[in-house]
């Protein structure tokens, strides 16, 4: 069976799913949902909840379709619409904990990482921080915001983002370094 686009021209397409044309939306969640599912779930540890708020985020991107501007990407528009969905759920479920003690920032996760590991285990232990570690280390070390964008995303200051980042990495770093140790004792 051959497969047919629909619309190859993205202006086009957003102009359509504009005016309601149903084709038109439905091969805008058909192109992203699976990347936004993907952005949701970092966020949220149940896939169920995170399909969940991909498709309020979609409700919200088709509802504010005529705000976008064509400038930048229309990919990233979107993720961030997930990503303030995704906080917003953590948010009113009372999931997110920040504490405000500051220390001194640790930049030594990444070069320690074991490139090796699979993105199902990366996930599993990011999933493991507790909520308020979680998402700042994501929007910072995945995401790409700087602490301050996190801070008023959050409404938190700059030195409970870093704190939060520094103890999410300690987490990590040790969810790792056992990890090592076990497996060295299954080889041995």
């Amino acid at each position: 069976m051959k497969t047919i686009t629909f619309y190859t021209n993205e202006k086009l397409l957003i102009k359509k799913a504009i005016t309601g044309k149903r084709d038109a939306q439905r091969t805008i969640y058909e192109r992203f949902a699976p990347k936004m599912l993907g952005v949701c779930r970092q966020y949220i540890k149940d896939v169920h909840f995170a399909e969940d708020v991909m498709v309020e985020g979609f409700v919200k991107v088709f509802k504010h379709l005529n705000a976008f501007e064509h400038k930048g990407s229309f990919e990233g528009w979107i993720r961030k619409i997930m990503i303030r969905e995704s906080i917003s759920y953590l948010r009113k479920r009372q999931f997110v904990v920040f504490d405000d003690e500051v220390l001194d920032n640790d930049n030594s996760f990444f070069a320690q990482a074991d490139n090796s590991l699979d993105a199902e285990y990366v996930q599993e232990i990011i999933d493991r921080l507790p909520e308020g570690y979680k998402v700042v280390f994501v929007l910072y070390a995945i995401e790409g915001y700087r602490h301050q964008d996190i801070a008023k995303m959050l409404n938190i200051s700059e030195g409970t983002s870093k704190s939060q980042l520094f103890k999410a990495r300690k987490m990590l770093q040790d969810n790792l370094r056992l990890q090592e140790i076990t497996n060295r004792r299954i080889k041995n």
